[in-house]
């Protein structure tokens, strides 16, 4: 099979809970990235949580560890929420892509985006997320994740913030950007900047779910 038919579809249990689904991504072959890192790193949070995160892929701690959001981005991730009024135990945190895409710099594992047959194989797990949480909110965080859910030609620039209805998919969808990307900025001053801009979008999220 070709990269770009691949796909993770054939790995996925028959019953469908969130255990089952993490057991069964465990041994997933789906696409290359299983030769790849340490573990399948599956989604965490309450079986029936009102809203779903879901980021890129998951980084270099999260890889080690085998949870989502456990490193700098998900400390930020953390804070956030907390500023916004989210509490993390009620949210279900993902990723579109289950395994740590990296390349070797000397010692350390560096991140690299994942193709889109990556994230088109990966894809059922995120469905399969998605009908068994079932959430009343999804927020994509950052384009990778909002392109796996709304389309290629998403862009989170022109839609950061917004309330989106995608009746096929959740009844809401709010993206916004990636954690990573604002422990990316290049001062202190635009830093602070993109973080308030983070906490604002979340609070929208909040007064979203509040109102449902």
């Amino acid at each position: 099979m070709t990269d770009e038919h691949r796909t993770a579809a054939p790995f996925l249990p028959p019953r469908k809970t969130l255990a089952s689904l993490r057991r069964a991504a465990a041994a997933c072959e789906g696409c290359d990235l299983h030769h790849l890192g340490t573990r399948t790193v599956f989604g965490e949070g309450p079986a029936r949580a009102r809203m779903m995160l879901v980021g890129e892929q998951p980084g270099d701690r999260e890889d080690i560890e085998g949870h989502p959001f456990v490193g700098p981005a998900g400390g930020m991730l953390d804070e956030a929420l907390e500023e916004a009024g989210l509490d993390r135990e009620q949210v279900y945190l993902s990723n579109a892509v289950k395994h740590f895409r990296f390349e070797m710099r000397g010692k350390r594992r560096i991140h690299r985006k994942p193709s889109m047959s990556q994230i088109s194989a990966c894809r059922p797990w995120l469905d399969a997320e998605l009908a068994v949480v079932e959430p009343e909110i999804l927020v994509p965080l950052g384009a990778v994740a909002a392109q796996a859910v709304l389309g290629r030609s998403f862009k989170v620039t022109e839609h950061r913030g917004e309330i989106l209805a995608v009746p096929d998919l959740v009844p809401k969808v709010v993206p916004t950007v990636h954690p990573a990307s604002i422990l990316r900025a290049p001062d202190a001053r635009t830093r602070d900047a993109q973080r308030a801009a983070f906490v604002r979008d979340l609070q929208i999220v909040a007064r979203a779910a509040a109102a449902a």
